[in-house]
């Protein structure tokens, strides 16, 4: 009995929250052990369906390093990274793209569908989505970044009830293709959606100090502080930079969160503390 109880008062509790989020666009970049492992794919296929039923409006940005590492090992194709950046050459961007937009993009949208939501696959280059440009001059190879979101093509998905599952893979005026590193293109579409939310899908539980305690609530200050002096670096520092942007951007909430924690996503937007570290300009 004591335990319905609690449960009961943890339905109650995210009320609030639920009359408060109707309507609003959150995007979630979805990656890591979250994407990897078959319980907690299921707990967020079914996350996401729950936050559609309520009535937020969802759109899901993707990785898929492991993946990509996994065939690039089995095609004898060598990875190397850079400032937590995949260096991709030419035969390298045509493996990602397959990856990324004919493996990943759909194994995620049937997820999706079959758990009930009408969710829809797509990449960068449909309808125009996302136009792109080479970044730091190709210092990454086919490496690129946004210039451009096409906001109308997302808004009547998200009119039509869809769910945009997104795969970072987009092209330039040339039609030359571009892997986006999936942190910054969430962060673009948040940004120029205007985004209530981006949340952030990680293996670690937030930004953490030096000594390993999570840092709950950040502003861009503390963060350009805690880069300067080391404590945030390596793979953190694209999403970290992704969230700022956001937040300079109009986004109102940033988060990261561990996706190794069933249910992650809930916990963090649904309760009152939270889980992982957020972002926002002003506490």
């Amino acid at each position: 009995m004591i335990k319905k109880s609690k449960t009961a008062e943890v339905i109650i509790s995210a009320l609030p929250y639920i009359r408060k989020f109707r309507d609003k666009i959150f995007v979630i970049k979805y990656g890591g052990a979250a994407q990897t492992d078959d319980n907690l794919k299921l707990n967020f296929a079914r996350d996401i369906v729950l936050l559609h039923m309520v009535g937020i409006k969802i759109i899901i940005i993707h990785g898929g390093g492991k993946k990509i590492n996994q065939t690039l090992d089995l095609l004898g194709v060598k990875s190397e990274f850079a400032d937590g950046l995949r260096i991709t050459d030419k035969k390298s961007i045509e493996i990602v793209e397959m990856v990324l937009s004919g493996a990943v993009n759909k194994q995620i949208t049937a997820l999706l569908n079959q758990n009930g939501a009408k969710a829809i696959g797509i990449c960068g280059k449909d309808a125009n989505l996302l136009e792109a440009e080479v970044l730091s001059g190709g210092k990454y190879g086919f490496v690129g970044e946004i210039k451009n979101v096409n906001v109308n093509f997302l808004k009547d998905l998200l009119t039509n009830d869809y769910i945009p599952v997104i795969a970072p893979i987009a092209a330039n005026e040339k039609n030359e293709t571009f892997n986006i590193n999936a942190d910054l293109c969430a962060s673009k579409i948040a940004s120029a959606l205007k985004a209530d939310k981006i949340v952030f899908l990680s293996d670690i539980d937030g930004v953490l100090d030096k000594n390993g305690e999570l840092i709950s609530k950040l502003n861009p200050n503390l963060i350009k502080n805690l880069k300067k002096d080391g404590t945030i670096s390596g793979g953190m520092i694209p999403k970290i930079d992704a969230c700022v942007e956001c937040i300079e951007n109009g986004v109102k909430n940033a988060h990261i969160i561990n996706g190794k924690i069933p249910h992650s996503i809930l916990l963090e937007l649904f309760t009152d503390n939270g889980i992982g570290s957020m972002v926002k300009e002003v506490f």
